[in-house]
């Protein structure tokens, strides 16, 4: 291979690698101030001399949540939106509390990998590839299970008398979260009914039946 050609070709890698990750910070701290009213990639930083320690702490997963829901699990995340010190660190955790028994649904994160440690009980835990191929095993406390970026997957407590805990963590300041059944049954607007019919192969009926479970509870 010609020489010059040779050398397109590894500068080329090298600019492909580069966008590939998060750029590298130019400065030491950019702290979120989401009442800016502007949008970006992000959130805008505040002034650096307003930002206090407060901006980097959170104590919200000390403690267990109160799982109340029909799943029986409840996520507490300390990501950019609670930890507005986080903003352009490319990280965040979060702790989920499960009930006896009790799911953490199929779901999604498309901008994160995310790496859990099982803080007390057992999950069977799993994802799927793009392959239709499940990996599964069952994680017990102390021990660390990895979800790859975008795939689905989920926890399940096999504890029909104890509650289990874990902490999450994300190669993202703020993950997001696609619930597969929620997002799919209780979008807004609806997602069309015959979509829904054909794609899980059941009627009409299953699909109003199936939407009122999942509907949020009127308060």
């Amino acid at each position: 291979m010609d020489p010059k050609v040779s050398a397109f070709m590894v500068l080329l890698s090298l600019a492909v690698a580069a966008v590939a990750y998060d750029p590298d910070m130019l400065q030491d701290l950019c702290v979120a101030d989401p009442s800016s009213g502007t949008k970006v990639n992000g959130f805008p930083c505040k002034p650096e001399t307003n930002a206090t320690a407060s901006d980097f702490f959170f104590a919200g997963i000390a403690k267990a949540a109160v799982v109340n829901n029909t799943m029986g699990s409840a996520v507490t995340g300390a990501n950019v939106e609670k930890i507005p010190g986080l903003n352009t660190l490319g990280v965040s955790l979060a702790r989920i509390d499960y009930a006896p028994g009790g799911l953490n649904p199929p779901h999604t994160h498309p901008r994160a990998t995310e790496v859990i440690f099982v803080v007390e009980g057992e999950l069977d835990v799993g994802f799927i590839t793009t392959g239709n191929k499940l990996f599964a095993k069952t994680v017990k406390k102390g021990e660390v299970f990895v979800f790859p970026r975008g795939l689905v997957h989920f926890q399940k407590n096999n504890d029909l008398k104890n509650p289990a805990s874990v902490i999450s963590a994300f190669n993202s300041q703020l993950p997001g979260t696609q619930s597969i059944a929620a997002t799919l049954f209780t979008a807004t607007p609806p997602v069309p009914e015959n979509v829904l019919t054909t794609a899980f192969q059941i009627g009409n009926k299953e699909v109003e039946k199936i939407k009122s479970k999942l509907a949020p509870k009127k308060s």
